[in-house]
């Protein structure tokens, strides 16, 4: 086994030559490893094929072999000078072979074999198990990835995961998606990553597919396509569609999220569940939505049935409630999985003038506003009030919409004064610009939590070009008073 070493060293740097994982098999064969010579010869296919139907004469392959050898110790003095002569000779030995992967794609099919974890261990493509005292890849136990299921192991799921190009081992960002974290049935999960910043995922309308996992049960294998071009270092398949199919994931996930926050809230005040989605979509004061959207009509049931499943289930006083990165609701019959766990709040940070929408540790929006300093209280406060136009007209001193913090003289309002954006320059409310304090008023339903401190957000921009917008079909002023907010 001479050429073991440089052979794993070339596949690793090498994954779609299917001749070299050929070669790598049949040095492991003939030292007897049998578990990871199939493991190299799945990785070759119609290579392994073919070669094994033909017969191909010894001294040919280890021709190419040593061929291999020899321009690799070249590679420091006439750098690019292997990879043409690599393409030239298996063109001439693979002349009549099909390819079965197609050019530019970075994808492993990994069996779950014991001697096949110890060849991907041994190229550095192996996926930690979380327990300490073990490595494996993803034995049947944790081949269970999503966030749901459609329907008996079919379809193709989205999800969203911190992800940070890594050249050096591209497989580093997949651990996080393991594990008891992502459950689902589904054929395909698509996963779109989000930059992180400190403790904070940023949830953006443009968040990147960066991986595709696509289980085989007929084989038991999980493929790992990648299309990130650093982390891969090649070209990938054309991600548009699914890119595309992504953005509207999105946005289907900020409606579902506003919807069981209206719930959570509405159940948390009134102590009872809402019968119906009229019900939160009600005139001044009760209206716990600024309004609807068919998406909201068509998965109330579901979502409510959700937010009884998980507010039925009993946690001990010393157990950390999970973030949204670290669980989901499970059990989804009938329609598309919940990412949002927790509920949607409002976070403001004195000292970088953000508001931020957020859902435990995922930030969905966050804004600019005017402060009053000191004289804006920190704490934690919900939505009292949400009330359009509280000046009875949209360019008044509190501008389009408002949202009173606990019944105080404090609240979250529009301004005539935009330049007093990202200033101190109130008397402790917190000032807003009119499209943004808009799409804030569609996206949080009354009751939510409002948390204000300083130093608790990280400096960073968020807000989409296209904002979220919900039907309105009640009234939501209130012309009866007259608001005395500290502006």
């Amino acid at each position: 086994m001479k050429n073991t070493a440089y052979l794993k060293s070339y596949v690793k740097n090498h994954p779609d030559n299917k001749m070299a994982w050929y070669l790598l098999g049949k040095e492991y064969e003939s030292a007897g490893q049998e578990g990871k010579a199939q493991y190299c010869y799945n990785q070759a296919g119609s290579v392994y094929e073919a070669f094994e139907a033909t017969k191909v004469p010894a001294d040919l392959w280890q021709e190419y072999q040593d061929k291999l050898h020899e321009e690799s110790r070249r590679k420091e003095k006439r750098k690019g000078l292997v990879r043409k002569i690599g393409i030239v000779l298996v063109f001439l030995l693979l002349l009549n072979l099909s390819s079965a992967n197609a050019p530019g794609q970075f994808a492993m099919d990994i069996p779950v074999e014991d001697d096949s974890a110890t060849v991907a261990e041994d190229l550095g493509l192996i996926v930690k198990n979380p327990s300490p005292d073990s490595e494996t890849l993803w034995p049947e136990s944790e081949r269970n990835w999503g966030i749901g299921s459609p329907g008996e192991g079919q379809g193709t799921e989205f999800t969203a995961s911190a992800y940070q190009s890594n050249i050096d081992n591209p497989y580093k960002s997949l651990e996080d998606l393991y594990g008891d974290k992502l459950k689902t049935s589904a054929s395909k999960v698509v996963v779109l990553g989000m930059k992180q910043q400190a403790e904070w995922l940023i949830w953006t309308k443009d968040m990147p597919v960066v991986y595709e996992l696509d289980k085989s049960p007929q084989d038991g294998v999980m493929r790992v396509q990648s299309y990130d071009p650093k982390a891969c270092q090649c070209t990938p398949p054309d991600a548009t569609k699914l890119q595309k199919e992504g953005k509207a994931w999105i946005e289907r996930q900020e409606t579902l999220a506003v919807l069981s926050t209206a719930i959570r809230t509405y159940k948390e005040q009134k102590g009872n569940w809402p019968a119906s989605l009229d019900q939160l979509v009600q005139p001044f004061p009760d209206n716990w939505l600024a309004g609807s959207n068919p998406l909201m009509r068509h998965e109330f049931k579901r979502v409510l049935a959700l937010q009884q499943q998980a507010g039925s289930k009993p946690q001990k006083e010393d157990e950390q409630h999970p973030t949204a990165s670290e669980d989901r609701l499970d059990g989804n019959p009938g329609g598309e999985p919940l990412y949002f766990k927790e509920p949607l709040r409002i976070v403001i940070d004195k000292d970088t003038h953000l508001l931020a929408v957020a859902s435990g540790n995922i930030i969905l929006r966050s804004y600019k506003v005017g402060l009053g300093g000191d004289k804006t209280p920190e704490g934690t406060f919900k939505i009292s009030d949400k009330v359009i136009n509280p000046n009875g007209k949209d360019d008044g001193d509190f501008g389009s919409r408002g949202m009173q913090l606990s019944d105080t003289n404090y609240a979250i309002h529009g301004t005539n004064e935009p330049d007093s954006i990202g200033k101190d320059e109130s008397l402790g409310c917190i000032r807003m610009l009119k499209k943004d304090v808009e799409e804030l008023f569609d996206l949080i339903p009354r009751g939510a939590k409002i948390e204000i401190g300083k130093g608790i957000l990280p400096q960073l921009e968020s807000v989409p070009k296209e904002r979220f917008v919900l039907k309105r079909s009640q009234d939501q002023t209130n012309p009866h008073r007259t608001y005395h907010w500290l502006l």
